[in-house]
């Protein structure tokens, strides 16, 4: 493990911990955190191993999301968008054929991915949940989207958070459906990440030494950061994440 960490270069191994810390915070208070370690991560890593180690953590982040949250899960909505999220992700895998899974190409399409999601968060602060469509035909779209988003780049959070909040979820049922729901397709997706040669025993021994930074990001979205103007916040993680999706569609 330590030959691991020495094949690190100091920029690596610094993104690499502010990426465990942020997951632990997204998965505990604010959701739509998580897109910014799949621009930090990608900027530093092959886009494979980038991948492939955000998963391992996020994985490992929602284990801990749910042992707080585990009570406030709505499974009704649950159920009615898993499967059509695993179908998702079986859409991504076929995508996944298709695109080089190293490279410019493989960057690119993260970072339009991110910011594409950008604007469906940016647009779902400003719709009222009963304006946004929630019938049984929109929660297939949703979960198609969701799954096919989550497979290609870990990165499904605001089409989440637009899905939950046409729901009208009290915040807490909210937290508890993204724990839940991001619990199942991330565990769910790491034998396919691994037949893929996304997951490998050394992106997974990154993962476990990243476990103390996932909770101590996980505690600080439940004891600090909520107090904290969340607005203002949002907006400084929603320029970073442009920054650097930018950065990955044109470097």
């Amino acid at each position: 493990m330590w030959e691991t960490f020495c094949s690190l270069s100091a920029m690596q191994l610094s993104v690499l911990i502010v990426a465990a810390m942020l997951i632990g915070i997204n998965k505990t208070a604010i959701p739509g955190l998580g897109v910014l370690p799949v621009v930090m991560l990608t900027l530093v890593f092959e886009t494979r191993m980038s991948t492939g180690v955000q998963l391992g953590m996020l994985a490992m982040a929602d284990i801990v999301a749910v042992a707080y949250y585990r009570k406030q899960a709505d499974w009704k909505i649950l159920l009615r968008l898993l499967p059509w999220a695993l179908a998702g992700i079986a859409v991504g895998s076929v995508i996944l054929r298709f695109i080089p899974t190293e490279g410019a190409v493989m960057k690119r399409t993260i970072g339009g991915i991110v910011l594409a999601l950008m604007v469906l968060s940016i647009i779902r602060k400003r719709l009222a949940p009963e304006k946004i469509p929630n019938g049984l035909g929109w929660s297939g779209f949703y979960g198609i989207l969701l799954g096919s988003t989550t497979q290609l780049a870990n990165a499904a959070g605001p089409i989440s958070s637009i899905y939950f909040l046409a729901m009208k979820l009290p915040k807490d049922k909210y937290l508890g459906c993204c724990a839940w729901f991001f619990l199942i397709l991330n565990w769910i997706k790491l034998p396919v990440f691994a037949f893929e040669g996304r997951v490998t025993w050394e992106s997974v021994k990154l993962d476990l030494c990243m476990l103390p930074f996932i909770i101590l990001g996980g505690f600080l979205g439940i004891v600090l950061l909520r107090k904290l103007p969340q607005k203002v916040f949002e907006a400084i993680i929603q320029i970073l994440v442009v920054v650097a999706s930018v950065r990955l569609l044109w470097g």
